[in-house]
């Protein structure tokens, strides 16, 4: 037997109804905030990440499937959605059709990492980027937008922390004296760390060694290195985020893991995955469609983790299971069957059968389906132009014309007349 790869699990039936629960309500929230979705192929040029993200990154020095095609391209699985959008925003100039593009994508991300508990080599994130906008304005909205997504899928326990991470003017002054603090800690940081140090000391703040947070607990806080226009944007972000009663609190530590946030930074968090308790995060990133070749356009955006949220949901009953036909038996009846079958599914119902089973080992698979309602053609009901229909959780049945079945399953089913 070949076994699936490590880290990277199958997605069984069971499972699927969480999933289309938090695509739909991604899909619903964002069209409410006037986002439109695009899809970027998952394998793309190696410069890209690495350009992007930063090459002093963990995911750009550890943890990307990087490998060279037949032609001598270095090719890499996408470990992140936000390089990807923004290439195609750029290759396919969207920004000159509308300088300001509001986007979501929706699919698998690739990085090579110990798995653990909500976190696979192969995980599914949804996310959003936000072009051509930089008043604080927009942050709040974009920060209200992922504070209501989290709420619709009923998360318990989420927090939202918030920090700026300024801009390049105030960022180098802080990065000089946290440089400074850090070599007065030399001896506690990993030696990533000690290297990082001198080439991007926040990457520090960011480390998970415990050695190393031990380290950072007193380090200076950027937030005393903000410009005027910094501050002034950060300030103006909290004060929106009052007026909107959007809940957060502020985290002077939070650093995002990627290079590219500038200013606004964010992170949300729910109760019930212990200390690796992030669902989503985000901030600005003013400058990386220029760093990707394209023009200057100011960006936001944030990713939530699909299978932390799922695991957070726990299981999920379908929405409608549909319908299950049994035929007590004889081919008059399993064609007549298959037609009504036919016509109820263009009605848009959702039908199931097995006729080649016995009577009792089609009513047996039926009480096993989930489905709410069976539906008996027997030839009692041939020789009438008549259905049984079964209430499966009442044992209710009613016998009604062919003729007006899809009007008494969705009476009984309590869906509205199709028009």
């Amino acid at each position: 037997m070949i076994n699936v790869i490590k880290g990277m699990p199958d997605i069984l039936p069971d499972e699927m109804p969480a999933w289309h629960f938090v695509e739909a309500t991604a899909r619903r929230i964002f069209y409410l905030y006037g986002f439109s979705e695009i899809r970027p192929p998952m394998l793309e040029r190696t410069e890209l990440f690495s350009r992007g993200m930063g090459v002093d990154t963990d995911v750009v020095e550890k943890q990307m499937y990087t490998f060279v095609d037949k032609s001598g391209t270095s090719l890499t699985l996408r470990p992140e959605a936000t390089a990807s959008v923004l290439r195609a925003v750029i290759e396919n100039r969207l920004l000159n059709m509308d300088p300001i593009q509001k986007l979501y994508t929706m699919g698998p991300m690739f990085r090579y990492e110990r798995p653990q508990k909500g976190r696979y080599r192969e995980f599914h994130q949804i996310n959003v980027e936000r072009l051509g906008e930089e008043d604080y304005t927009c942050d709040a909205e974009t920060l209200a937008m992922a504070s209501e997504l989290a709420s619709s899928f009923g998360l318990e326990g989420v927090r939202m922390e918030v920090n700026s991470l300024g801009c390049d003017e105030c960022r180098g002054k802080y990065k000089d004296a946290l440089r400074a603090f850090l070599k007065k800690k030399k001896d506690m940081l990993c030696k990533d760390c000690v290297r990082r140090m001198d080439s991007n000391p926040m990457r520090v703040l960011d480390c998970k060694v415990p050695s190393c947070r031990e380290a950072v607990m007193d380090a200076p806080l950027i937030e005393e290195f903000l410009c005027d226009g910094c501050r002034a944007h950060y300030e103006g972000l909290l004060r929106t985020l009052d007026l909107m009663h959007v809940s957060y609190e502020k985290n002077p530590g939070l650093v995002r893991g990627l290079d590219y946030y500038t200013r606004t930074t964010f992170e949300i968090t729910a109760s019930g995955l212990g200390s690796q308790n992030a669902v989503a995060g985000g901030g600005r990133y003013d400058r990386l469609v220029s760093q990707l070749g394209g023009p200057c356009s100011p960006g936001i955006g944030f990713a939530f983790g699909m299978e932390r949220v799922i695991m957070l949901l726990g299981e999920m009953e379908h929405a409608e299971k549909g319908l299950f036909f049994v035929v007590p038996g004889g081919d008059p009846a399993r064609e007549q069957a298959l037609k009504l079958m036919l016509q109820l599914r263009s009605d848009g119902f959702r039908v199931d059968a097995c006729l080649e089973k016995s009577f009792r080992a089609q009513m047996k698979r039926a009480g096993k389906s989930g489905c709410p309602l069976c539906i008996i053609l027997g030839e009692d009901e041939m020789d009438n132009s008549m259905l049984t229909i079964k209430d499966m959780v009442t044992s209710l049945q009613v016998q009604v014309s062919m003729a007006r079945a899809a009007s008494e399953i969705r009476t009984m089913l309590g869906q509205e007349e199709r028009v």
